[in-house]
């Protein structure tokens, strides 16, 4: 998911009213390194358990917490999220020195930022070199590759000076290694510049408040010379990473296993974010939810954190009622899940491609009890609109579906379909809410007379073999996926949700999220509007105006938003939720004395 808004209130790790004794931890690195579990202790291996892979190992291109949660090992951009509790949402200098202000690093009204990168930042490259502004500009430049372009690439495109005509070009070369190569060195975009190797310049088509807290993504990570000889996302690529993290990637094998050793070309001086306690970090891939949980709970001495697998919502009751000091409970701003309705559908003679077939389903839908079956109340609030509550712009008082079957029905009939359809429904089958989700579909809906035919996914493909293919769609494979989303970025980011999912044609894959490929130009009209406002005050009418048109038109079905529970096993000390990576920051945490992983 990424899985990513300015708040209402600083987002960084929310416990459940009344469960703070229940796993809430305050505990963490402090400035100085030490925290209240004691001094921190080096070495050791740290094992994370989880049963799917990340959706590509390039920073460039990596759009989903799995991804984000492995990139913390090995790649760095400009700024990022530190692991402090209290501040694990806002965004501190990485490879820059510093976070520009206006007269120092911005000027030109807001539309020129100039940031300088910090020294002893090197690749691990033989003989080692530092990483430079070029890097980092050839990295953004590759985010809109013709062969598997950045999916939040609506979020800045037309941002950066330049930076669309770029990609306009780009996206006619051929796919192939040289040809991407050429384009990239033989093309510059106006709006990023490396006047030296330590220097770099971006300039901006209007101000834009939010900018720092978007140069957190991933997408925004130097990339190194080398990387020309691959395409990008590509499984060659996997298999020739290079790090300017504390750590490189000795080992990986898609959905198994990836191994992490220390990179001996990282200086802690360099990086003030990352403690790299461990001396090796793997991971595990095959490992089921439940086993996962169960081996954490039970001392395994392999099995120190999660990676992808969260903990079961049917375990997290009696965790809390135990007051387990292992248990996490944080929240995300996210919408997830949610449904997406496949407009390009041909099933059904493209009934999803109506908006009165898409109402009918959304009514047909009984909100209260997927969120029931997802672990209710303790985990999750009610999501009835596009925007979580917590993002500027986002309501909290409206909900144009209510549950009623019968009218659904009648809707259907309306609609030219009285004997009701017959819906495939995409889902992660090893996710035991995504499980839950989809039977809970099928019993609803079945009372609307609509029959549920299940498409499960390995967590693995969900993203880079179903939704991130159109013609997957097109073909009529799924005509209802359970998705989920989180905000680009935390601080100022409405346009990170309205930006990739529902921005019509500039949205759709693989470029961006619009899974549905739905498109209604006022809706459209109103994102360019609200992401050029002055502030977010003013912005925030309008979000509210888009974010009741796409309710309107039945483009998704919001569900929840999710308080997400992370569990790690005893021995780990110092664990900081990270909301961006939904995990444990695996970088900072160490391990105790005698039990430091095998």
């Amino acid at each position: 998911m990424r899985p990513r808004p300015s708040r209402l209130a600083t987002l960084a790790v929310l416990c459940v009213a009344g469960l703070a004794a229940a796993g809430c931890s305050t505990s963490g690195p402090s400035a100085g390194g030490s925290t209240a579990e004691g001094q921190p202790v080096s070495g050791g291996t740290l094992n994370l358990l989880g049963s799917g892979d990340v959706d590509y190992m390039d920073p460039n291109i990596s759009y989903y917490s799995n991804g984000y949660t492995a990139l913390r090992m090995w790649s760095r951009q400009l700024f990022t999220y530190p692991a402090v509790e209290g501040k694990a949402t806002t965004a501190v200098p990485d490879l820059a020195e510093s976070i520009p202000t206006e007269g120092k690093g911005i000027s030109d009204g807001g539309k020129t930022y100039t940031f300088t990168l910090r020294q002893g930042v090197m690749w691990d490259t033989t003989p080692a070199r530092a990483v430079t502004a070029e890097d980092f500009v050839r990295g953004v430049k590759r985010t809109c590759n013709p062969a598997q372009p950045f999916g939040g690439l609506p979020d800045y495109e037309s941002l950066i000076v330049g930076f669309s005509a770029f990609c306009d070009g780009f996206a006619k070369v051929a796919p192939t290694a040289s040809a991407i190569a050429d384009y990239l060195n033989g093309h510059d975009v106006e709006g990023l510049q490396a006047p030296d190797p330590s220097t770099v310049v971006m300039h901006l088509t209007k101000p834009a408040s939010y900018l720092v807290d978007m140069l957190t993504l991933p997408a925004f990570s130097a990339a190194p010379a080398e990387w020309d000889a691959y395409v990008p996302a590509s499984a060659e690529l996997a298999q020739h990473t290079i790090s300017d993290g504390p750590y490189r990637i000795t080992a990986y094998t898609p959905t198994k296993s990836i191994t992490f050793e220390r990179n001996p070309a990282w200086k802690a001086a360099s990086d003030p974010v990352r403690k790299a306690y461990v001396d090796k970090i793997l991971v595990n891939e095959t490992v089921s939810q439940d086993s996962t949980q169960q081996q954490l709970e039970t001392g395994t001495p392999s099995a120190d954190m999660q990676f992808d697998n969260l903990t079961p919502a049917s375990r997290v009751p009696a965790l809390v009622a135990k007051k387990d000091p292992n248990l996490h409970i944080g929240d995300t701003a996210s919408s997830n899940p949610y449904l997406v309705y496949n407009t390009k559908s041909p099933n059904n003679g493209g009934a999803l491609g109506k908006v009165e077939v898409r109402r009918a389903l959304s009514t047909a839908i009984n909100r209260a009890n997927i969120v029931q079956v997802l672990g209710g109340d303790l985990l999750n609030s009610p999501l009835t609109h596009v925007l979580p509550s917590s993002i500027v712009g986002g309501e909290t008082s409206f909900d144009d579906y209510p549950f009623d079957a019968a009218k659904a029905k009648q809707m259907l009939a309306a609609a030219g379909y009285p004997n009701g359809l017959t819906v495939k429904v995409l889902y992660r089958n090893a996710s035991e809410g995504a499980t839950k989700t989809f039977q809970t579909l099928q019993q609803d809906l079945g009372k609307a007379g609509v029959t549920v035919v299940g498409v499960a996914s390995p967590n693995a493909d969900f993203y880079t073999k179903y939704l991130q293919v159109p013609t997957v769609a097109q073909r009529g494979v799924w005509d209802v996926a359970i998705s989920g989303w989180g905000p680009d970025w935390y601080g100022n980011a409405a346009l990170s949700y309205f930006g990739p999912l529902f921005n019509g044609k500039a949205a759709y894959p693989p470029a961006g999220s619009n899974f549905g490929f739905y498109e209604n130009p006022a809706v459209d009209a109103l994102v360019a509007k609200a992401s050029e406002a002055a502030t977010p005050q003013d912005a925030a009418p309008l979000w509210a105006q888009a974010d009741h048109l796409v309710m309107q038109d039945a483009a998704f079905f919001p569900i929840t938003e999710p308080r997400t529970p992370n569990y790690h096993a005893a021995q780990v000390h110092g664990a900081v939720y990270i909301p961006a990576f939904q995990n444990f920051d695996p970088t900072n945490v160490w391990l105790a004395p005698g039990m430091q992983g095998g």
